[in-house]
């Protein structure tokens, strides 16, 4: 979510201008928020975009709300003048509560020279004390923020397992639990990853912080500046030597705290947690307009045929002796079953049993494969673009029926989601090579995600296409080092004629074409199942 204090801004804003379809919405609320708020100076904005970047914002010095027309959907869903509208878009109702309880409850300032962390807690507090203020003055209220919580929550609000994200998540949902606003049922998994993290002693020490914050005046700036002090030494931190709020290390994989928030989110919109997680990953990794599909060629189906046979010899590479049970001879015979399906002829069934045991060479049990493919789209791999698209869809296609999941994931500007794992693409999604690398750690951590490289019991490899010119080197080696000790095998594929980073942890192999990369990838899939 955006920062808590960005739904309540001090200062004066840059004014949204009302759109024209949406202007009945915002003359129909800015009438009804004196009933919210008990407030007539009040207006309110309901445009696509209002809020500043967050679903909704209060600007106190303009007097104003505004709520992003997104949750809305289209203007004429409902009649924002009649009294029911608030049913059909319940989530955009309850955004406008949420200001109207800080354009009600929320009338203290942070004091000049507080240390940004100590802001950044007492926000935090805010926002549990205002619904629950607002939920004692109108208790039907509460129906609509419980609906606003998940707008306001997001699976990046947990990015890393650490303590001060622990009880930023502990602010914001278990805070919510005594506000009234949900219940602990709601969010038991959050509770039990967040305790597993502070520890009982530490979280019951903030609990009592968030209660008292609940009982503090609306005006009391002190009271809240202190409590978030104490908040901040309970956590082992000094806002003198640390004025800044802790960011998370971007080379650390997401953990159990965003692992139980998305489940928490996903039980909340009524999803199950991979229906979730599948349209969070299509909202923020979808394909860009301007990559163009085209069906496969001829060569490109006959090269897939060709490795889904080279990945069916290697799962049957070099048989081994075993013994498989037959209802024929030849072979041992087995009494007890030579017995059971005398029983079963004389019974009139079909006899099940297997009365001999036979030797013969079997292919032995393999691991199941998974493998994600990275492909760089900066402009300097232009080249590669076109035949790692091509290799995408075959490898998707090769993999199946073989006991073998893909998935190929361009990194640009933004990590892309070229071809999803478990699906067979009719048509090739082409790449276009344009924009910088920034993307590289939000790609690892997406394959992750989607084929759980850090997860042992199966064969798991990382095959990166690019140059190694990063932005950001330190935390992608930690990354990529993370991958390396849990087992995955990483294949760092580079181009011959750039220049770029070599990163430790991975095979790393110098390309002079880029039609090699795709070979490559596949020989290096086929020679690791054959080591299985």
């Amino acid at each position: 979510m955006p920062h808590p204090s960005t739904h309540r801004r001090a200062g004066s804003s840059t004014s949204t201008a009302s759109v024209p379809d949406w202007r009945p919405w915002s003359d129909a609320w800015t009438r009804h928020i004196p009933v919210l708020t008990g407030r007539f100076d009040l207006t309110v904005t309901v445009a696509p975009g209002a809020g500043g970047g967050a679903p909704a914002c209060f600007y106190p010095d303009d007097r104003r709300i505004e709520v992003d027309a997104t949750h809305i959907g289209a203007p004429d869903i409902t009649d924002p003048r009649k009294a029911g509208h608030k049913r059909l878009v319940p989530t955009a109702y309850g955004l406008l509560v949420h200001e109207a309880a800080h354009a009600t409850h929320s009338l203290w300032t942070t004091p000049a020279g507080t240390p940004p962390i100590v802001a950044t807690v007492a926000d935090l507090l805010e926002e549990s004390r205002a619904e629950n203020r607002q939920r004692t003055r109108r208790r039907g209220d509460r129906r609509w923020l419980r609906h606003t919580v998940t707008t306001l929550l997001n699976p990046d609000d947990a990015p890393v397992d650490d303590t001060w994200h622990a009880a930023h998540l502990a602010g914001l949902l278990l805070a919510r639990v005594d506000a009234r606003i949900i219940t602990a049922k709601d969010i038991k998994g959050v509770r039990a990853a967040v305790t597993a993290i502070l520890g009982r002693t530490t979280l019951r020490q903030l609990r009592d912080l968030w209660r008292q914050a609940h009982t503090v005046d609306d005006t009391d700036a002190t009271g809240m500046i202190d409590l978030a002090w104490r908040w901040c030494r309970i956590l082992n931190i000094d806002p003198h030597q640390q004025p800044e709020p802790p960011q998370p290390d971007p080379g650390k994989f997401p953990g159990q705290l965003a692992q139980a928030l998305a489940d928490y989110l996903a039980h909340a919109a009524g999803l199950t947690p991979a229906e979730y997680a599948t349209g969070q990953i299509h909202a923020r990794h979808r394909a860009p307009a301007s990559w163009t599909r085209r069906d496969p060629t001829d060569a490109e189906r006959a090269t897939a045929r060709h490795l889904a046979a080279r990945l069916r010899r290697a799962r049957t590479h070099q048989p081994e002796p075993d013994t498989r049970p037959s209802p024929l001879p030849p072979g041992r015979l087995r009494a007890r079953h030579a017995i059971t399906a005398q029983a079963q002829i004389a019974a009139g069934s079909l006899p099940t049993a297997t009365p001999w045991q036979r030797r013969a060479h079997v292919p032995p049990p393999k691991p199941h494969l998974h493998l994600a493919v990275l492909v760089d789209t900066s402009y300097s791999m232009h080249p590669y673009a076109a035949p790692m698209s091509s290799a995408g869809w075959i490898l998707s296609h090769a993999a199946h029926t073989n006991q073998a999941t893909t998935t190929t994931i361009g990194f640009g500007n933004r990590a892309t989601l070229l071809v999803p794992p478990r699906q067979h693409p009719a048509h090739v999604l082409e790449m276009r090579a344009i924009g910088g690398t920034t993307a590289f750690l939000d790609a690892v951590k997406l394959a992750d995600q989607l084929l759980h490289l850090r997860q042992p019991g199966r064969l798991r490899m990382l095959a990166v296409v690019s140059d190694g010119d990063l932005p950001n080197t330190d935390p992608a080696q930690r990354l990529i080092t993370t991958l390396h000790q849990s087992g995955c095998a990483v294949l760092w594929l580079r181009p011959a004629d750039l220049a770029g980073h070599t990163f430790t942890h991975t095979s790393t192999l110098m390309v002079a074409d880029p039609t090699e990369a795709a070979d490559a990838i596949a020989d290096a899939a086929v020679t690791a199942l054959e080591h299985a």
